[in-house]
């Protein structure tokens, strides 16, 4: 039993390990596009879409889940709980690595912001960036992925 334990909390520092790199490639790419005076050819349109497809991945399945329980599944199964009640259920401690990544996720959504103030980006695009802008509104607990989301909000409404 404590291997099997052992064995999966490696599995999962694993896993952790790798998304947290992803995400800071992720920001790297950004912050290459973002910086001044960079030529048209660095604006890399499959780039731009798989960052945001990566970040509203792991919104949607690694830190809302983890910041507010009303989106994280029964692993039982069991009976339909109310928003409130999953609320008061809830544990406030987050794993450090679940911090880093939340911060990086903050940062990447803010940068895609100045991204649409330098760049033209494709109407579905646009649709994928407004969608991931507005859901943090609908998430408690997420007050500074809230405000780098007003700041993607701004840039899309001015594109």
């Amino acid at each position: 039993n404590n291997d099997t334990e052992d064995e999966e909390r490696l599995w999962r520092d694993l896993i952790m390990e790798r998304v947290t790199k992803s995400a800071d490639a992720c920001l790297t790419a950004i912050n290459i596009m973002t910086s001044p005076n960079m030529p048209k050819a660095v604006y890399i349109e499959d780039v731009i879409e798989r960052v945001i497809q990566y970040t509203k991945f792991h919104l949607q399945n690694t830190l809302y889940p983890q910041y507010d329980p009303v989106y994280r599944l029964d692993p039982l199964g069991g009976g339909v709980l109310s928003s409130k009640a999953k609320r008061a259920k809830c544990s406030t401690h987050k794993q450090r690595v679940i911090v880093m990544l939340y911060n990086k996720v903050c940062d990447i959504v803010s940068s895609l912001s100045e991204l649409l103030e330098i760049q033209l980006l494709t109407d579905t695009t646009i649709l994928q960036v407004s969608s991931m802008g507005i859901t943090p509104f609908f998430v408690e607990n997420v007050s500074e992925l809230q405000l780098c989301a007003i700041k993607l909000v701004t840039a899309v409404s001015n594109f």
